[in-house]
């Protein structure tokens, strides 16, 4: 690299100074390793959720190429934003995730947009020092403004969604209610151990969402729970995503399905998940109200 392309990779970085904010995010992977499962559907509704009716602050951050966060909230999102794309983020040497935020018109709720250059990111990323831990490093300031921080990973288990488990505190793996599942899971299941083992110590599986569940299905529903629970002892969410209509039409208008509608079976799973993850996490989110309270006080 030449000497102006080291200039102009160091100039592309150089965004606005950032305070360091008084919250403790809680992060979130949201990871599965099949499509087609509602992983991005799962990641926007709890999100969306946890601050419209938890009042928390949270950004979603969209690790798959795809960028179906922002298609899914359409919207909501601000226009005429600039920020800086996430792939240019991860591939800098000093990257700030809070120069790819966009703020969306639900209060407390933010984004980083679709980015098709993250394609390019999984081999960019493949011959850093230090490829593993890219992504943490680049969060630690949004960290300090945000509640929870979710990350839609993308489906294949590359350097973005290793970055993604590094950087997490807990994971969230959608399932369908299908044989299918389980291959999916079970690979997915050996990288989390890999990943507690050599790189993140503090990893923690928060759940198994059962999603797109067909009540009808009553005997097959129960023998894929019994199984499932084999490989994630006291890890299955009560909360069941039922099928539902009105979440893909929801999708299609980029609009939370609680906000599209608000009494269906996919608003009221989703409320319900949000408030199980919330339990879930009762006991880190009372010390990190005390400590921000402290703070405020402080200040």
């Amino acid at each position: 690299m030449s000497i102006t392309e080291k200039l102009k990779d160091i100039m592309m970085v150089s965004g606005p100074e950032y305070e360091t904010g008084n919250r403790k995010a809680q992060v979130i992977a949201v990871c599965a390793q099949k499509g087609g499962v509602g992983k991005t559907t799962s990641t926007i509704n709890l999100g969306t959720s946890l601050a419209y009716f938890h009042r928390r602050k949270v950004l979603v951050i969209d690790l798959d190429p795809q960028g179906h966060v922002e298609k899914s909230l359409g919207s909501i999102v601000t226009d005429g934003i600039e920020y800086t794309s996430l792939s240019q983020v991860l591939e800098s040497k000093k990257g700030n995730v809070m120069d790819a935020v966009v703020k969306t018109e639900l209060e407390g709720f933010d984004i980083t947009p679709g980015d098709r250059a993250l394609v390019q990111s999984e081999s960019v990323l493949g011959s850093r020092i230090g490829k593993e831990f890219i992504l943490s490093t680049a969060l630690k300031t949004a960290k300090t403004h945000y509640d929870f921080i979710l990350f839609d990973c993308s489906p294949s288990l590359g350097n973005l969604t290793l970055n993604a488990l590094v950087a997490a505190d807990h994971v969230l793996v959608p399932c369908e209610m299908s044989v299918l599942a389980f291959e999916g899971v079970s690979d997915l299941l050996e990288t989390l151990r890999e990943v507690t083992e050599r790189l993140n110590q503090n990893l923690k599986v928060l759940g198994v969402l059962f999603t797109r569940v067909d009540g009808r299905n009553v005997t097959m529903n129960n023998l894929i729970t019994e199984n499932m629970k084999r490989f994630f002892s006291g890890k299955i969410f009560k909360t069941l995503i039922t099928i539902n209509t009105a979440i893909n039409k929801a999708q299609l208008e980029g609009r939370p399905v609680f906000d599209y509608s608000p009494s269906c079976s996919g608003s009221l799973n989703y409320q319900a998940l949000a408030a199980e993850v919330m339990s879930r996490l009762k006991s880190h989110l009372v010390a990190i109200d005390g400590d921000v309270g402290r703070r405020s006080r402080v200040g």
